[in-house]
């Protein structure tokens, strides 16, 4: 009897085509955004030659440290908080048996993945400003509270994969030998699920720090982040020291998940 083949998408005509047009047109703008961050000349359409003007022009630009400062400052926060967050809710949602309700659990804390974000930042906009209304209060801490709010299933998901990717037969042991539930945790769970709270909080550290809609909705006057600061200059003249800046944050991304992709594979 011949053996029946199985379906393989890879041998169908024209996937190798379909691919390599889905890679030339997610990757080569941002090729082009890299090269022209050297550009010698203001243009970013035509090559006038290699210059690092742009980078010493950005590095120099008072409003470009102000906002990046205020976003490191504010990834950080968000991180930490999204992150302190996550880790009972991944446990929680993994270390208890099956009860009623819980995929409606699992829905709310990755609701900020399946709403749009622009309902998000509209939801948070007239939130904060009842509040703002009423205590007269327009710091960083709004800003703070929203990127922590939407970082929370980003930084959830690799701590509950990491989770679900460990040997119960440890915790078990240690609940055997008379440990109370949060010496097995602080013993036991904690040390093997330290790759996943970094990896979670380290992408949580990217979403915040890349995130524009939720930000231009919730900041006051004066609390621009490098990407806010970078769509207004968008908006009144383009010039290569914008790519110099997408290419410094293009290369912090990278770098995170690189380190947040090690970090999240399951050691032997």
């Amino acid at each position: 009897m011949a053996r029946q083949k199985t379906f393989d998408v890879q041998e169908q005509r024209g996937f190798t085509t379909i691919a390599l047009g889905c890679f030339v047109l997610l990757y080569l703008p941002i090729v082009l955004l890299v090269v022209y961050s050297f550009n010698a000349g203001s243009s970013i359409a035509i090559w006038q030659g290699f210059s690092l003007q742009w980078y010493a022009a950005a590095w120099q630009n008072e409003q470009v440290q102000e906002a990046t400062v205020r976003s490191l400052i504010l990834a950080s926060f968000a991180s930490v908080i999204a992150t302190a967050a996550a880790v009972p809710a991944a446990l929680a949602t993994t270390r208890t048996k099956p009860y009623r309700g819980y995929s409606a659990v699992f829905a709310i804390i990755n609701q900020p993945l399946m709403v749009p974000e622009i309902v998000t930042a509209v939801a948070l906009l007239i939130f904060f400003a009842m509040i703002k209304v009423a205590t007269g209060y327009g710091g960083l801490a709004y800003l703070v509270a929203a990127h922590s709010a939407f970082c929370i299933p980003f930084a959830y998901m690799p701590i509950r994969a990491r989770l679900q990717g460990m040997d119960l037969n440890l915790e078990q042991a240690g609940a055997d030998l008379y440990a109370t539930p949060f010496q097995v945790f602080r013993r036991v769970t904690l040390p093997q699920l330290w790759p996943g709270i970094l990896a979670g909080a380290m992408l949580a550290f990217v979403i915040s720090l890349d995130d524009v809609v939720i930000t231009e909705f919730v900041k006051s006057a004066g609390q621009d982040t490098l990407p806010t600061y970078m769509l207004g200059q968008l908006r009144r003249v383009v010039t290569p020291e914008v790519n110099a800046i997408s290419t410094v944050l293009l290369a912090v991304s990278v770098t995170m998940v690189v380190i947040f992709f090690f970090l999240s594979k399951n050691r032997k």
